[in-house]
């Protein structure tokens, strides 16, 4: 290759890359953390030291959950933001399967416990619980929260967020389902997560650009777009997302798609 087409292509690259979105692979993270996304908002992150947590795992019923994932043989923590189905989903089944703890605010743990399960950890906002080396805070959402049985609505206390730090320092943001929040500053300033999961659906939480905008608040290394794409009514894009992010090119996009694996 002759060094004037050498010059040639290098420029077209870095011409052509300042048009594309700050979109990171998986290898670029390497902090230690397994992180899989179960659609939805359904995750299942591995610790360092091999603990296995799973967050709003709404997954026999999730249309997006691939087929070999839907059935849970071992956890050893289960986080629920709030009540609605596609977040509590088979949390008290897999819970009672694994008998891993369930981390939710006190009424929802109220809920629980009346349903027969033992092993709850009420928590509420402010709060942090740790165990096995790993700090979970729980912080605010501005949502709702209930389950509806027979017809009938059930309070299950207020919509949270977890701020999950690992034995390592890795810290990941999961937002649940939430509006975007001032609240979100402080969340950056105090927890300085590296990994965020924000919704961006639309309808029932944040559009596209209200999450790009609390991307500005949060400032992480890493943001991996949620809760869209489910059903037709989540109208929010991962491409309308992504086009929104170029202007935070420090914040490096993250597009998972359901069954696979980051770390």
């Amino acid at each position: 290759m002759s060094k004037r087409t050498y010059f040639f292509l290098t420029v077209l690259f870095f011409f052509l890359a300042s048009f594309l979105p700050s979109v990171s692979q998986a290898a670029e993270i390497g902090k230690g953390v397994k992180i899989t996304y179960l659609g939805h908002s359904a995750f299942k992150l591995v610790a360092p030291q091999g603990t296995i947590v799973y967050i709003d795992p709404f997954l026999k019923n999730n249309p997006k959950t691939p087929a070999d994932q839907k059935e849970v043989d071992k956890a050893d923590l289960i986080l629920a933001t709030h009540g609605h189905g596609d977040h509590l989903g088979d949390t008290l089944a897999i819970a009672q399967k694994t008998n891993a703890p369930a981390v939710v605010i006190v009424e929802l743990a109220t809920y629980l416990t009346k349903k027969g399960l033992k092993n709850v950890v009420r928590m509420n906002k402010g709060g942090s619980y740790t165990t096995k080396g790993i700090r979970i805070t729980m912080v605010n959402a501005q949502h709702s929260s209930s389950v509806t049985e027979e017809g009938q609505v059930i309070y299950t206390g207020e919509p949270v967020g977890f701020i999950i730090r690992f034995e390592n320092g890795f810290t990941v943001y999961h937002a649940g389902d939430t509006a975007v929040m001032s609240d979100m500053k402080i969340f950056g300033d105090l927890y300085k997560p590296n990994l965020v999961l924000l919704p961006i659906g639309s309808h029932f939480t944040m559009d596209p650009n209200e999450a790009a905008y609390a991307c500005k608040l949060l400032r992480p290394q890493y943001v991996v777009p949620i809760h869209y794409g489910t059903w037709p009514v989540l109208t929010g894009t991962a491409e309308e997302f992504s086009k929104l992010m170029k202007e935070q090119p420090d914040v490096k996009l993250i597009i998972m798609n359901p069954g696979q694996t980051i770390e």
